[in-house]
Formats: C-alpha cells, structure tokens, sequence
C-alpha cells in the first residue's frame, strides 16, 4: 500500500495519499490550503491517477484546496458536513484571508460533493476506490461530521510516508481527522463542536478500535490507539467523565 504525507499546509494540517500499489488509483485525504501542488507533483513522479478525494471534516484547514486536486474527480466528505463545502469560511471567518493569501486562491466549493457512502459506515466498509477498502465512524464533537476512516495494510517504503511510530506494529491502520491527536484531541469551541459529543466520540473509540491501531491524525505526528489509552491526559479525562 501506498500511503504519503504532506503537512506544509496552512495550519500544518496533514494531506495524505493512500493507493494500492498495483492498481495505482489514488485517493487524496483532507487537501488543505497548499496541498494541490504537491499533490500534482507527487502523483505524476509515482505514477498515480487521481480517484477521489476524501475529507475527514469540513474545516478549511482540511478542504481548502479540495475543488483544485478533486477537477471533476468527486469529493467525498461524512453528510453533517457537508454543508459547510458551501463556504468553510462561515464558521472560521477570521481565518479566511489567511488561506486566501497562503493558497493564492479565493475558496472554490468541488465540482462534484458527495456524501461519504452509507456503505461505508456498515460492516467492514467498502472500496472508495480500487484496492482501498475503508470502514468509517462517526466520531462528532470536533464538527457535527467529524468521522474516523479505519483500513489496513503494509505501508510502501518511501520518504514521503508518515512516520511509524517504533513501538508499533501490524497491519491496523486508522485517519483520524481532527479527533485524536498523538497526546491530543481537536477543539471543540468553533462552531458545531460539542465536547459532550466529543468525549463520547473518544469512550466510543477507546471501545471499538483495536489498541494496536495505528492512526494518522489531520495534524502531527502518527501514533497508536493503545499508546493514546495508556497516556494521554485527553483520553484518561473523557472516560473518567463516563463513568
């Protein structure tokens, strides 16, 4: 499996790519503002076709340059979310002139928004697009849509990918948005986020996923479920607050 990481974004918001080495049809993550260039760059240099585009949430900060990667490619993103496709601006109206100034572009809302398929969110998922299968859960507290995309298998050596953390190990692989963090969680005080919803997002977590899941967050460094449960302050708060 390919898997590629590209974090100088506005917001070092993670853009990745996942292909399955054989089939070559990529699937871009949460194209934030800066990401179309490298995006371009990078299919073209490993012999990538484009397929889609997938977006964990609707922030700016992990759509922004989603109209320009996706073309007439469709852009998925969970339904809660997707009316802020609109204009991610709306709720983060103070930030606006900066992705302008940093991507060079006003916002250009995707030629083609899909709802991330009901499948997906049903048994083990569906293949998005050729040889990538992903399951999804909804995970809400961070946005109304925010959504964790569970898959698996052995990651390509290649200087781009995203670092494994050492302690780890398998094939259990997870994108976790703006939800979990290696030692955090995303904010909750933008509009649409609810941090009752989103300590019950992460009690739901820390009961379904496997703890040697290996996750890729919208921002930072990759971790593991079970590396999360053991230390970090986040976690321990929110199932504390379940009990």
């Amino acid at each position: 499996m390919i898997l590629l990481r590209y974090s100088q974004t506005l917001i070092e918001a993670n853009c990745y790519i996942l292909a399955d080495s054989d089939q070559r049809q990529a699937l871009v993550v949460d194209p934030g503002a800066g990401a179309a260039q490298w995006v371009k760059a990078t299919l073209q240099t490993r012999g990538l076709e484009l397929a889609a585009v997938l977006c964990t949430h609707g922030h700016s900060d992990h759509v922004w340059d989603a109209a320009l990667v996706a073309g007439d490619a469709p852009v998925y993103i969970p339904e809660p979310d997707m009316y802020r496709l609109d204009d991610p601006t709306s709720t983060s109206a103070a930030y606006a002139g900066a992705f302008v100034t940093f991507s060079g572009h006003e916002w250009e809302r995707p030629q083609v928004c899909l709802r991330a398929p009901a499948a997906m969110f049903e048994g083990g998922g569906m293949e998005l697009v050729p040889g990538i299968w992903l399951r999804a859960v909804p995970a809400p507290g961070h946005t109304e849509g925010s959504t964790v995309f569970l898959f698996s298998g052995s990651i390509d050596e290649d200087r781009e990918a995203p670092g494994i953390p050492e302690w780890a190990g398998g094939t259990a692989l997870m994108l976790t948005g703006d939800v979990l963090f290696n030692n955090g969680v995303g904010r909750t005080d933008l509009p649409g986020g609810d941090p009752r919803a989103a300590a019950e997002s992460l009690r739901t977590l820390v009961q379904v996923i496997d703890p040697a899941t290996i996750f890729f967050p919208g921002h930072g460094p990759s971790s593991t479920m079970g590396r999360e449960i053991k230390h970090s302050y986040y976690l321990r708060q929110a199932m504390a607050a379940g009990e």
